[in-house]
């Protein structure tokens, strides 16, 4: 997980929330340039990890939002952002998502106070999954940065299954997430806020051969004009611009993408397009 063992927690594990994204690691080639890029468009703070001098942790007003991994061309590894889900155990997730299709990449392994392991879904969507100790506290993490993800798929009622059951999601027991639909998405809520959803187009409509499978992350901000505006400054790129609600898919200088998307009541004292946090 990008050396995340090395920060401070608050009493909250993967055991009382579980199923939801819980941190968001970037694989990428120069650290510092990745640095540089984020903290100009979302104002991130980075700071050295205990992993070595490829690992950075990224924070938001003191709160760790990120791992940041200078590792993609020594690993082999896509230049990528990744979600990581908690769970009461990694090794019983693992072997579900392998009883289901799935590919373990990595893992699990240990990250004191806890475990992670690097999967991908039947269809080659990358994910995590962590058991152990949450970064900060869920909701503290939350609310500094990360507004949800997404997976982009070719059939989003099998990949609900999919995960549904690795991730344990809609079970009996307290503290698991809630399913439904939301016109042609299929929407993953934790403790009632939105925090995945799931999409591939018009519900019933045949899948999509042309997709890539691919998990995306959402960065809530204060104004996603200047966020990309700060992207194209500092070697970014601008992918799409969308509105209802405001968002832009954008492109790091390393070809990492992810969105931003605009939250009402929120301002951008850190810099362009940056939330205002507790």
């Amino acid at each position: 997980m990008n050396g995340n063992q090395t920060l401070r927690r608050d009493v909250v594990s993967s055991h009382s929330v579980f199923g939801a994204p819980c941190w968001v690691s970037l694989t990428t080639r120069d650290l510092k340039a990745t640095e540089d890029f984020y903290g100009a468009v979302l104002g991130w703070e980075c700071e050295p990890a205990e992993l070595g001098d490829r690992f950075s942790i990224a924070r938001v007003n003191g709160v760790p939002v990120a791992g940041i991994a200078a590792v993609a061309s020594v690993w082999q590894m896509a230049v990528a952002w990744t979600p990581y889900f908690a769970v009461s155990s990694a090794d019983e997730a693992v072997a579900r998502a392998e009883e289901r299709g799935g590919t373990r990449a990595v893992g699990p392994i240990a990250f004191p106070p806890g475990r992670a392991a690097l999967l991908a879904d039947r269809d080659g969507a990358v994910f995590g999954v962590w058991e152990g100790e949450l970064v900060a506290g869920w909701e503290k993490w939350r609310r500094a940065a990360p507004a949800f993800v997404r997976l982009h798929t070719r059939d989003a009622f099998d990949a609900a299954i999919f995960y549904g059951e690795v991730l344990e999601w809609a079970t009996e027991r307290p503290g698991c997430c809630e399913v439904h639909y939301d016109g042609d998405e299929v929407v993953l809520r934790s403790e009632g806020e939105v925090v995945a959803r799931i999409h591939s187009g018009a519900v019933g409509a045949a899948p999509d051969p042309a997709i890539r499978p691919h998990w995306r992350v959402h960065f809530a901000v204060a104004d996603v004009e200047a966020c990309a505006a700060a992207a194209r400054a500092h070697g970014g790129t601008v992918l799409q611009r969308r509105t209802g609600p405001d968002e832009a898919v954008l492109s790091d200088p390393d070809g990492a993408c992810f969105t931003v998307t605009e939250q009402t009541g929120l301002t951008g004292s850190r810099a362009p397009g940056t939330a205002e946090r507790d």
